[in-house]
């Protein structure tokens, strides 16, 4: 069974910082690119932020350039979203997901269109709050 399952969310104070991990069981990692969403009540999903099959790229949504950063260890499997100088508007469920890519440009690639991701997690809840 192909799986995605996110870890690492949380309640912490404005400023706080916290990772996620978003790890895969049944498939390797090492053919997708992989992104981070999130979805904050009442509000559509947007995308956080992306990191290549190669992980040569990346892509941050402008809300969260110079606080977040994503990583992959792809020995482990797992993609991490360190997330620092938390705002409560960073408040939402969070999820990874991922995204096969075949191709050698399509490894040097990445994208936080939802629609380019054929895997999702079922995400965690991150809730920053005084």
């Amino acid at each position: 069974q192909l799986q995605l399952v996110e870890f690492g969310g949380g309640l912490v104070q404005p400023g706080g910082s916290l990772r996620l991990s978003c790890a895969a069981s049944g498939f390797t990692l090492d053919y997708y690119a992989i992104g981070w969403f999130r979805q904050a009540p009442g509000k559509e999903r947007e995308g956080v932020s992306c990191i290549s099959r190669s992980g040569v790229s990346t892509v941050y949504a402008d809300s969260v350039k110079g606080r977040f950063t994503i990583s992959r260890d792809n020995a482990k499997n797992t993609v991490f979203l360190q997330m620092n100088s938390l705002k409560p508007e960073d408040t939402a469920v969070y999820y990874c997901a991922a995204g096969y890519r075949i191709t050698p440009l399509q490894a040097l690639l990445c994208t936080t269109r939802d629609m380019d991701y054929n895997y999702w997690g079922q995400g965690t809840q991150v809730t920053v709050s005084s």
